[in-house]
């Protein structure tokens, strides 16, 4: 794929960064999860419980399409609500032992997807690449 000579960083940032996406979004059409579903699922996953509220913030999403998307993973069995145990009268999402097994699945499928991707570079750009992206992630 060739591109203008005119496109900004930001756009071939924005453009590598969509395909990064659409390769995971194909990998995962596998097991028939979406890309909100999988994200939802690593995040339980990491925290292990973690209220609606939080999961809607860390997905940046309203904390109705948050309850939708736990709807979806709680219909498969993949998640359980549970009272908080900090606060009973809240609600916690926890993952079950076949969410956290799913959950392994799709993170190998997006690092596959992810290094495939990433394949074309020399190990030289690569870590350049890491360097840069770092600083990009590491400012305020």
């Amino acid at each position: 794929m060739t591109h203008a000579h005119d496109d900004s960083t930001s756009d071939l940032l924005m453009t590598a960064a969509r395909s990064m996406r659409r390769a995971f979004g194909e990998a995962m059409a596998a097991w028939d999860i979406t890309p909100s579903q999988a994200r939802a699922l690593r995040i339980v996953g990491e925290l292990g419980s973690v209220r609606l509220s939080v999961l809607a913030e860390r997905l940046r999403i309203a904390p109705r399409s948050a309850t939708e998307v736990v709807d979806a993973l709680e219909a498969r069995s993949l998640v359980a609500r549970e009272p908080d145990p900090a606060d009973r009268r809240a609600t916690s999402v926890v993952p079950t032992t076949e969410g956290t097994r799913l959950g392994a699945e799709l993170e190998k499928a997006r690092r596959t997807a992810t290094e495939q991707r990433l394949a074309v570079l020399a190990n030289g750009d690569r870590a350049e690449l890491d360097r840069i992206l770092r600083l990009l992630v590491d400012q305020p």
